[in-house]
């Protein structure tokens, strides 16, 4: 198999393993995965906001999953390992379901897109982005979006810095994707920059002369005279 095949394979195996593990692990509070090869077989790290509903009872759901993946999916000796997310809030994922769930619950799509909105912000966040997308109130489709802060759109900060999530709504008019963006609190922004004051350096004190008079500096007496002294 050439190179490039290779990368195009590998990219929808994970692809395709995203989407089973998004569908099977949505009570869980699916927050992404993550896939690396090591020696010993394939590591896949799943995020959760719950993860006692990812291993299951007596370790049965994360058994079933790394036989699915074996088997169904073609990920050679997967090796499971599932992370709490601690701050929900700055996973983007997470927000994106949660959204999608506000909708299919029958939530206006604006009340929904700034709670969410609010939500990411006030946990600290620097910058976050909102896009809903489908046939929002009637029959033709539109787009709508709410942003707030600083997001990145394009560059190397889009890939590693920006937070991406996306979701699927199932509604009786048809579907509707939602798109969640966010900066997270503490990411170092490539042009932002500080100004360091420069210490002010003490002027140098200038050294005093006490001027001398004539009267106090004794003068050195001549060999001769301190001969005829002495005589």
């Amino acid at each position: 198999m050439a190179v490039e095949r290779k990368f195009i394979a590998e990219g929808v195996r994970k692809a395709r393993v995203e989407k089973y593990l998004s569908k099977e692990l949505k009570r869980a509070g699916y927050g992404g995965m993550d896939i690396a090869r090591t020696p010993l077989g394939t590591q896949v790290t799943i995020f959760a906001e719950k993860p006692g509903i990812v291993i299951g009872k007596g370790g049965k759901l994360v058994h079933q999953l790394t036989q699915d993946l074996a088997q169904n999916y073609g990920v050679e000796s997967p090796q499971i390992e599932v992370q709490q997310v601690n701050n929900p809030s700055f996973n983007a994922q997470i927000m994106a379901e949660r959204l999608a769930n506000a909708l299919e619950r029958g939530w206006y799509f604006r009340k929904a897109g700034t709670s969410i909105l609010r939500r990411v912000m006030d946990s600290g966040a620097l910058g976050c982005e909102v896009v809903i997308a489908g046939k929002l109130t009637g029959a033709r489709a539109r787009t709508q979006k709410f942003t707030e802060g600083y997001i990145k759109h394009c560059g190397e900060p889009s890939n590693t810095i920006v937070e991406k999530g996306y979701a699927v709504a199932v509604k009786k008019l048809g579907v509707i994707g939602v798109q969640v963006k966010l900066v997270p609190a503490g990411a170092k922004l490539p042009d932002h920059f500080s100004v360091v004051e420069q210490e002010k350096k003490r002027p140098v004190q200038n050294a005093s002369v006490t001027p001398v008079s004539d009267t106090d500096v004794e003068e050195p007496a001549l060999p001769d005279e301190e001969f005829a002294e002495e005589q």
